[in-house]
């Protein structure tokens, strides 16, 4: 029988459900702990190593976590004390510098066998057919364990340097030219090549019967085709992830996310999040209860008694770069944090935007009162660990706690854990937190003996459907597939059809 879980002081009861476990990384220092690269046990300055990966893999997978995602930046968080001005990220550290976050992928890939991985690219960084090569090279080369998180990016200063040194464009455009994005990459990976395009009968290698231009021509984007690789029998397309939180990144995420990456710092905020996006999935897109996963961000801090874990909670704080977690405030809300004195309340005096972003700040390290100043100087202090996510911090008993808590007010379906020391921080994770999560029937014991390794969408949605490593069948991409024996004919029938009724 499921042990209740408390719920604002009431004793609630729910089904459990097997939660979904992700290591949150990203190819620079620090990531989530700006500074933290100075603390002696931390290895993350090493992320431009093939080791730091490679063990960070072997490591997640004897923890029996479903992937790893890596996050990215294309440029440094320049807003703060500027505009231009990279000095802090530049001093810090602060997710600057950075490297590419697909280089590492075949490494990681070959030291694990069901780990899935989560990649970052934005939609501005380069032309979708190049894209769309590299990403099915990685399903190839990690037999379907690749997802690619769908970003239309958000800093100035990488749009410099990638749009030829324009500004980024407006918000609503981004989208716009996202959803364009997607839909190039949608054809290309299962609309240019039949299911059995590949023969290697009688002297042909690939039926050209079976392989069509899909001749894109949109508003950013001409792109004829065909498609240069080969369709994969594991996934035939990696798994969608979005991350935005916006109007349109939730109608983004409503229409085509597998996997929606979120931050908020009380779950009752998160409960909104989630119901929003998933009433629109279905009053929108036809997209119903369970389409979607959702992925909350924490960072857990372990001790062996609640003392310990705030003691370390304190230590790792003293570590902090006030400095770098301003300049990644003031990247990640786009406002200049340096216009407020240090002892000011920005909700008394900021902008709405600033306000906005701040009403649901309610991260406070130990010790602190439940009703704190949200000034310039304790927001940045609250970065310094953990981020733009809330810090779990006890024993494994009561971090365990939290999460069910989270779990029952939210009906969140996983958490996407960062690290504030690493590897301190996932090892204790694998140690101590995932055997609390597995007593009480939270996460898997193992992953599932099938004969064969898991590929992402699995990870996500099971293995009991006919084809359990395809989209769903809700999924707006879903028919654009080009199946085994259908004709070139027969397809495009079918698709022109399909557009018809949309049209309708």
């Amino acid at each position: 029988m499921a042990p209740s879980s408390r719920t604002n002081g009431n004793t609630t009861t729910k089904p459990k459900k097997q939660l979904k476990l992700f290591a949150f990384e990203m190819g620079c220092s620090g990531l989530q702990a700006p500074g933290l690269w100075k603390h002696p046990k931390d290895q993350s300055r090493n992320f431009n190593t093939i080791e730091y990966w490679t063990s960070l893999s072997r490591l997640l997978e004897r923890g029996k976590f479903n992937g790893l995602f890596i996050a990215d930046v294309l440029g440094p968080y320049d807003v703060y004390n500027g505009p231009k001005n990279f000095t802090a990220a530049a001093t810090s550290g602060a997710q600057f510098p950075t490297i590419e976050p697909s280089a590492v992928i075949s490494a990681c890939a070959a030291v694990t066998t069901e780990l899935a991985f989560g990649i970052t690219f934005s939609t501005i960084s380069e032309s979708p057919y190049h894209f769309a090569r590299r990403l099915a090279t990685l399903d190839w080369l990690t037999k379907g364990r690749v997802g690619w998180n769908v970003v239309s990016s958000y800093l100035d200063s990488a749009a410099r340097n990638l749009l030829n040194g324009e500004d980024l464009p407006p918000h609503a455009e981004r989208y716009q030219r996202a959803e364009e994005y997607i839909e190039v990459i949608y054809k290309l990976f299962l609309s240019s090549w039949a299911d059995d395009a590949v023969e290697l009968r009688d002297g042909v290698f690939s039926n050209p019967d079976k392989i069509r231009q899909i001749n894109h021509k949109g508003k950013w984007f001409e792109v004829p085709g065909p498609f240069i690789a080969e369709p994969n029998p594991y996934q035939r397309l990696p798994v969608i992830i979005q991350a935005g939180t916006s109007s349109a990144g939730k109608n983004f995420a409503a229409q085509h996310a597998e996997v929606v990456f979120v931050t908020q710092f009380a779950p009752e905020a998160l409960a909104k999040s989630i119901k929003e996006i998933k009433q629109l999935a279905l009053e929108k897109f036809g997209r119903p209860e369970g389409s979607i996963k959702f992925l909350q961000l924490i960072t857990p801090i372990i001790g062996n008694t609640q003392e310990e874990a705030e003691a370390k909670y304190k230590e790792y704080q003293s570590y902090g770069d006030i400095e770098g977690a301003q300049a990644l405030f003031s990247g990640w809300t786009g406002i200049d944090i340096s216009q407020y004195q240090y002892g000011e309340d920005i909700t008394a005096v900021g902008t709405n935007a600033v306000k906005s972003f701040l009403e649901l700040w309610n991260k406070k390290a130990p010790g602190e009162p439940e009703h704190v100043q949200k000034t310039r100087e304790h927001v940045a202090k609250q970065i310094t660990v953990g981020g733009l996510g809330p810090v779990l911090y006890g024993t494994a008993e009561q971090v365990a706690d939290e999460i069910e808590r989270w779990v029952q007010v939210s009906d969140v379906d996983g958490f996407n854990i960062t690290y504030a020391v690493q590897p301190t921080t996932f090892e204790e994770v694998v140690e101590f937190l995932i055997p609390e999560l597995q007593r009480r029937g939270l996460v898997w014991d193992d992953y599932p003996n099938l004969g064969r390794p898991l590929t992402f969408r699995e990870q996500l949605f099971g293995v009991d459907r006919k084809d359990s490593s395809f989209l769903l069948d809700t999924h707006p991409a879903h028919k654009l597939r080009w199946k085994a024996g259908e004709t070139k004919e027969e397809f495009e029938a079918r698709l022109n059809k399909k557009r018809g009724s949309e049209e309708v």
